[in-house]
């Protein structure tokens, strides 16, 4: 089986090449790429959502999936990983680029306003959970990544993992699935 994708995002060799000069490490790799991309696809004229921007691989995959009328909205906290990405994707009339405290911003966003939301930050998957799950549609996918040990993990970060997990798998709207690849990844679809 193949696991890296056929044909990455034109833009990501550029991407790729700041960021290991910025030398930002928390970065989501080519596998998970290629499942962002066509999870993209899955919505057309979708509204998508990604909580840490970092340089903008991830993004740059989100945007080679989505189709002319899809959105995109990715925030980011750190001005200094957030303006690689503005760099080489701000171009895409699709992709709204904020630097933005999300916790602050979820408050502040109507009820099921997304298709997919793709949390690659704390907010959002270990801190203020709730909060952005009402930001999901019915039927929209939200995707973790990240859940495996990691070099450099803070202390505490397992049993933060076992935790956002746990209340995945408790949640009567929620239908979840694990995958034990790439980073390892949980995807949810939210119940009707």
């Amino acid at each position: 089986m193949e696991d890296d994708p056929v044909r990455p995002p034109a833009v990501l060799a550029a991407i790729w090449a700041d960021t290991e000069e910025a030398g930002f490490s928390f970065f989501s790799d080519y596998k998970l790429g290629g499942l962002l991309r066509v999870l993209a696809a899955s919505k057309p004229g979708g509204r998508l959502l990604e909580i840490g921007t970092g340089t903008g691989l991830a993004t740059a995959w989100l945007l080679d999936g989505m189709d002319a009328s899809a959105r995109l909205t990715s925030l980011e906290a750190n001005g200094r990983w957030s303006a690689i990405a503005a760099r080489h994707l701000r171009h895409d009339a699709r992709l709204t680029l904020l630097d933005a405290d999300a916790f602050s911003w979820f408050g502040g966003q109507p009820d099921a306003s997304y298709d997919l939301v793709f949390a690659d930050a704390m907010p959002g998957k270990f801190d203020g959970f709730d909060a952005l799950w009402r930001l999901l549609k019915p039927g929209g996918i939200y995707v973790i990544d990240d859940l495996m040990p990691q070099p450099g993990w803070p202390a505490g970060q397992e049993a933060r993992v076992a935790a956002v997990l746990a209340n995945l798998d408790a949640r009567d709207d929620a239908q979840v699935a694990r995958l034990a690849w790439a980073s390892d990844i949980a995807i949810a679809v939210k119940a009707t």
